[in-house]
């Protein structure tokens, strides 16, 4: 696999899953190098003289009015580090840490941290390396960056906290010795910016928001089943509707879902003689709904795209040519603060939950026969057998956590740092509950889809519009018809994990029906 050259301004969303997933290998970009090497040259200037600078020769925070000597600037970076590996609660997945190391070493390449390119090339070694820090998921509250987790990561560049090899946890000076590394020297700002960042929050989002695009192509899908298994009408989905309220996301819901219903068997049953005026808003209304969070996540997609090349550090070192400034300088000012990215995750974690609301009324309508005209609980036994009961009963408990879930954390802020740090952006709080809310749809979409396959088997001979039948029949390669009571939990957990990792996409790409 070509190795990833990080340049600090190019990086894309696709980029970040291909190295956390894919283990993808990193490099630095010659043209990264060399303005690395420029900015940290007005660090260099600025340590050596006189003046106090915050971050290379002050403390932090409210105790940024003390001056450090000289030659204590090497201690200070260290401790800073260790003083701020304060995090608890459970491990973020290694998944997650390569993300969040690939753009943390990004941010350096950018140049305008003020670091050596020896330190962002550090963090690429041990991502080639596998080695990845254990980095606690509580302790950030998205002011300063996020300074908690970060510190953990920092640790093992120093040969201190633990990190995990493959499936090993180890102390930091043995996994970096595994990776034929030896401990880091840190010098003037450096410390501080290996901490000073949102690649926390945004790497947890980058890795969420994906699994939402996919499960927003994938509940498109999802309900073109449900159409068919409760012998819905596809004429709701007329272009002309929908383009008479010509939301982008709403046209996209239903062209997929026109492409799933085409030359449909069932459909074509009902057309005559079936007495119902209306589907329920759960089926018509998808369009308006799954187009509505379409919308959101091309927000979200935006704002996380400029986020993983900004610059998040504090202070800022610009040079001349760096596309900016005109001259040598060293700014401080706010840009470590997460209030954009908490917002747009807080958009994504509540506007996902959307998904799931509606996919359980779907399923409820399928269970029910006092609305499905199927057998109840899609059991052909009812009664001697509970069928799906269980399956929308755990749905309906997983949309009603959503619910708690999606509560902002971005309108949170509490005052911390002596009060310095008066105002905080709760990101990586809206970022664990933004991924939260989108594995529990993902597990409300699988009871869907498991419940629309069997719906659609009891009306044999009829057969489903095409891509339906697509779906249906790579469904049941994986997951065999089975009508006997038994456990649920495996299975449900299996398919929603497949769904997030885009297995409907690749189905449809195959067969030549690929949904946008």
């Amino acid at each position: 696999m070509e190795p990833l050259a990080i340049d600090g301004r190019t990086l894309t969303l696709d980029q970040v899953r291909a190295v956390a997933q894919d283990l993808r290998p990193v490099t630095l970009h010659p043209d990264a190098r060399a303005r690395m090497t420029r900015s940290r040259a007005v660090v260099d200037a600025r340590a050596r003289s006189s003046e106090a600078v915050y971050g290379i020769n002050t403390g932090f925070g409210l105790l940024a009015d003390k001056k450090i000597p000289q030659e204590k600037l090497d201690e200070l970076q260290v401790n800073l580090i260790r003083s701020h590996a304060a995090g608890v609660g459970e491990p973020l997945p290694d998944l997650v840490v390569r993300a969040i190391m690939l753009l943390r070493a990004n941010v350096l390449a950018g140049g305008f941290a003020g670091t050596r390119p020896e330190v962002a090339e550090y963090l690429v070694a041990l991502l080639n390396a596998g080695v990845h820090p254990i980095v606690p998921r509580q302790g950030s509250v998205g002011a300063s960056g996020d300074l908690a987790p970060l510190a953990h990561l920092a640790l093992v560049l120093l040969g201190e906290g633990h990190a995990r090899v493959r499936t090993r946890e180890l102390p930091g000076i043995l996994a970096l010795r595994m990776a034929g590394l030896e401990p880091m020297k840190l010098q003037a700002k450096e410390g501080l910016s290996l901490v000073n960042g949102t690649q926390v929050m945004t790497g947890i989002g980058v890795l969420a928001l994906i699994h939402a695009e996919r499960l927003a192509r994938a509940a498109d899908a999802i309900g073109a089943m449900s159409v068919e298994a409760l012998k819905g009408t596809p004429r709701v989905f007329d272009s002309r509707i929908v383009r008479s309220r010509p939301h982008p996301g709403g046209i996209v819901c239903n062209t997929n879902l026109m492409r799933m219903l085409a030359e449909s068997g069932i459909a074509a049953s009902h057309t005559v003689g079936d007495d119902r005026v209306q589907d329920p808003y759960s089926l018509r209304c998808m369009p308006a709904v799954h187009g509505a969070v379409r919308d959101a996540l091309v927000h979200v997609r935006g704002v996380i795209e400029h986020e993983v090349n900004a610059a998040t550090d504090n202070p800022l070192v610009f040079t001349k040519g760096d596309g900016l400034s005109d001259s040598d300088d060293l700014l401080s000012g706010g840009n470590f603060h997460g209030q954009p990215v908490s917002i747009v995750l807080d958009y994504l974690g509540l506007s996902t939950a959307s998904l799931g609301a509606i996919s359980e009324r779907r399923t409820e309508q399928m269970v029910n026969p006092r609305e499905s005209r199927l057998p109840a609980f899609l059991t052909p036994e009812p009664g001697l057998r509970s069928g799906f009961m269980m399956p929308h009963v755990t749905a309906a408990a997983l949309v009603s956590e959503n619910k708690v879930h999606a509560h902002p954390a971005s309108v949170d802020t509490i005052p911390t740092s002596g009060g310095q740090e008066d105002h905080v952006s709760m990101g990586v709080t809206a970022a664990l509950k933004a991924d939260t809310i989108i594995t529990n749809v993902s597990r409300i979409l699988a009871i869907e889809l498991l419940a629309a396959a069997r719906g659609i088997e009891f009306h044999a001979p009829l057969t489903p519009g095409k891509g339906v039948a697509v779906a249906h029949k790579a469904l049941r390669a994986r997951f065999p018809a089975n009508d006997q009571d038994r456990s649920w939990g495996a299975d449900i957990d299996r398919l929603a994990t497949l769904l997030r990792e885009g297995w409907l996409d690749a189905t449809f790409r195959e067969a030549g029906v690929a949904l946008d």
